[in-house]
């Protein structure tokens, strides 16, 4: 998505949606970015969105994505361009998307597994 709004936070919510198994419903655990909260949000009937308190990035596994992306593929750099930094960017998330064992180690939390009922 080019940009972070609500017209992009509806189209995420409907394609998780549309992977959610029938019957069961989906907690998406978010911080408080202003356009995730806005009244033109349109929430699917199988999502229910928790947003985390303000001020606690420990409880936000992005936060360790960004950590480990700027320690290990983005440290110490200065760009030239928009063009250039997004292409670092873009990289960088790729090298990490790739690998799925320091995904989970830095990603998983306790309180975000798979709940049968």
């Amino acid at each position: 998505m080019p940009n972070a709004d609500t017209q992009a936070m509806n189209a995420h919510l409907a394609e998780i949606s549309r992977t959610v198994a029938k019957g069961a419903h989906a907690i998406i655990v978010l911080d408080g970015a202003g356009w995730r909260g806005s009244k033109a949000l349109q929430l699917p009937d199988n999502i229910r969105l928790l947003p985390l308190p303000p001020y606690a990035p420990e409880l936000n596994p992005i936060e360790n994505v960004w950590a480990c992306l700027r320690a290990n593929r983005l440290a110490i750099s200065v760009f030239e361009t928009y063009d250039e930094a997004v292409a670092r960017c873009c990289d960088a998330w790729n090298f990490f998307a790739k690998d799925a064992a320091t995904v989970q180690s830095i990603t998983t939390r306790q309180y975000t597994r798979t709940v049968n009922a």
